[in-house]
């Protein structure tokens, strides 16, 4: 008797269900709603300029290229692409990083960025988009919860290439999520699923990317514990005053002093899964919708 194949798909959707019932705060629209938590992702993002560069760098791009950004955040990857590139269509739902993404393309006079405000799942590649892209990316931003109706999307609008970027194994904030979940919720931390499953459901797609493993490590900045505890209070979900007791002591032996701020330091092991698009795998993969 032949063993039963799994559908790797329904294992991630199972997983990402899990992971947003225990912490809303994995539906990115909604954790990054404030303007505020989303200039402060821009600017710890500009800290770590040698990252962008890499990843810009690893994109095959001309400069007629076109290239959509899915999950776009506040300009991160679209800004640099736009100065490269001949367009860049970012998609992003959340109503803080579009703020803080158009007040960054006024900044650099960027003319050349269409801005698409939905989820991924909710965008019409033939309504939304202006489709083909030369390189369809999206970077750390795979919250879809049917991630198999997600990659086929992007093969639609792709015409060369897709760059998808995630992590493998666990990161110092699933590290702190679990430490810190039981004590402010009574209830186990739910981890998303990570790359080994993403690269399954390519596999069982027909797609066979290329795949580089690198660590990453950065560090995010806050003037004060006041400040720490305000930037992070979506993500763990704190709605109490004693839960705010239990997440300024936590922080308080967490933080570590440098250069007269505090730092919280994250460090995690990432995935850049990349392949190219031709016709007969874009039938192929058509075919199994």
């Amino acid at each position: 008797m032949s063993n039963p194949v799994n559908d790797w798909n329904e294992i991630w959707k199972s997983q990402m269900l899990r992971s947003r019932e225990f912490d809303p705060s994995q539906d990115c629209a909604q954790i990054w709603k404030s303007r505020e938590r989303a200039k402060k992702f821009w600017e710890t993002s500009q800290e770590d300029r040698e990252r962008i560069n890499w990843t810009i760098k690893g994109t095959d791009i001309r400069s007629d290229s076109r290239v959509l950004d899915i999950g776009a955040g506040p300009g991160t990857l679209a800004i640099p692409f736009a100065q490269k590139v001949a367009h860049v269509t970012a998609v992003e739902p959340a109503d803080g990083m579009i703020n803080i993404l158009r007040e960054e393309i006024t900044e650099y006079g960027i003319e050349n960025i269409s801005v698409v405000q939905k989820r991924w799942e909710d965008v019409s590649v033939k309504s939304d988009l202006q489709p083909p892209y030369d390189v369809v990316i999206a970077s750390f931003s795979l919250s879809m919860p049917d991630i198999r109706e997600a990659i086929l999307k992007m093969q639609t609008a792709s015409s060369r290439h897709i760059y998808i970027y995630w992590f493998a194994g666990e990161t110092s904030w699933d590290v702190r999520n679990r430490e810190l979940w039981s004590i402010l919720h009574g209830k186990d931390y739910q981890i998303a699923p990570k790359s080994d499953l993403l690269f399954c459901v390519l596999y069982q797609m027909g797609i066979y990317p290329d795949i580089t493993t690198f660590g990453l490590k950065h560090k995010m900045r806050f003037s004060s514990i006041e400040e720490a505890v305000n930037y992070l209070r979506p993500q763990y979900q704190v709605t109490t005053d004693q839960q705010e007791l239990i997440l300024k002591d936590y922080l308080d032996r967490n933080l570590v002093e440098e250069d007269g701020s505090l730092i919280l330091k994250n460090n995690s092991i990432r995935v850049k899964i990349s392949w190219d698009i031709d016709a007969d795998k874009k039938q192929a993969v058509r075919n199994l919708a």
